[in-house]
């Protein structure tokens, strides 16, 4: 059943990944900007012989529909190209920052969660009381506030007014563990290094703060909502009448079945997490994929942006695909379905 149900599932999100490649491949490639004159802009007198040669050597002298098929081609057994601006493989480029991105989505994916399933839940035992009314208010305000601008007001208050926080980067420069993951603060953990950590959970928190109240906003009032619908229901009152102790009502019967449906929501807020990076790495100058892929972008590097892209593009999949099978997990209705 679940081979199927996952064959099925990859064989119908194939059309989405190429319709991806193909849109970002023509917008890079109608966008003003040539990705030669970039990478020469730099070697003072350039002759026209030797951009021509350049152009053929990428192969940005055939046609498009050719391009597009010499990409989808080697795309697809993960080979991007080298990338114009680094003169590096694509692959190599974005696997050196994917660590950076992956440490800083998880941090904020932790934040959200430990935030908002809590707050819908109590919320949702309170309705209409302040506690709720606050939780409605905080969540609307995290949802309406741009990430930039939040990051910014942060940055200005926890960083440049109070110096409770750094602004930017990952860790201090001299306190730098080996790298063994590429993550800071695991890496800190394996080495022992106290210093190390302190340093890198410091840089971590304004810029996944920034990046987790969007995501904490929309999980409190799903939370909330389904909570609401399940204290309702019959075997909550039933599970009551039997004498059960409230945490025990609320925390394995009421809760369990209120965040079925919040898995969907928490799928596709995580992927916005990791496609909403480019605007918050950019603004904390954070080295990760997001800030790798707008240096790309503003220098025409080609591969690397489409790599990039496609890589979101795939872990939306995973993420809905994942989200899926967590359902089945919490709710045998789901499993029926799909036998």
């Amino acid at each position: 059943m679940w081979v199927r149900f996952v064959g099925r599932r990859l064989w119908q999100t194939a059309p989405v990944l190429i319709g991806v490649s193909l849109i970002v491949f023509l917008t890079m490639h109608l966008t003003p900007g040539d990705p030669i004159e970039h990478m020469l802009g730099r070697a003072g007198s350039v002759t026209r012989a030797q951009i021509e040669e350049l152009r053929a050597h990428y192969a940005l002298d055939r046609p498009l529909p050719t391009q597009y098929a010499l990409f989808l081609g080697k795309a697809v057994t993960g080979d991007f190209g080298p990338s114009y601006s680094q003169g590096r493989p694509v692959v190599e480029v974005i696997t050196e920052r994917l660590p950076a991105t992956l440490e800083l989505t998880l941090f904020a994916f932790v934040i959200a969660l430990a935030v908002a399933i809590p707050a819908g839940a109590l919320a949702a035992l309170r309705p209409h009381r302040l506690f709720d009314r606050t939780a409605t208010v905080v969540a609307l305000l995290g949802v309406s506030m741009p990430g930039f601008w939040l990051g910014i007001v942060l940055m200005i208050l926890l960083g440049l007014r109070l110096h409770w926080l750094p602004i930017s980067g990952r860790i201090d420069w001299a306190l730098a563990p080996e790298s063994i993951t590429g993550m800071n603060t695991v890496d800190a953990l394996l080495a022992g290094d106290g210093a190390a950590l302190r340093s890198a959970l410091a840089h971590l928190i304004l810029p996944a703060i920034t990046m987790a109240a969007p995501m904490a906003a929309m999980v409190t009032r799903m939370v909330r909502s389904s909570m609401i619908g399940v204290l309702g229901q019959d075997f909550v009152q039933f599970a009551r009448a039997r004498g059960l102790p409230e945490w025990r009502v609320v925390g394995k019967h009421a809760l369990r079945n209120a965040l079925v449906p919040t898995v969907n929501i928490v799928a596709i807020q995580t992927g916005m997490l990791l496609s909403g990076n480019m605007v918050i790495e950019a603004v904390f100058q954070y080295p990760g994929i997001g800030k790798l892929a707008v240096d790309a972008i503003a220098a025409a590097d080609y591969p690397l942006v489409q790599a990039v892209v496609l890589l979101y593009a795939v872990s939306y999949v995973g993420l809905n695909l994942a989200a899926d099978g967590i359902q089945a997990v919490l709710d045998p209705r789901v499993r029926e379905a799909r036998a």
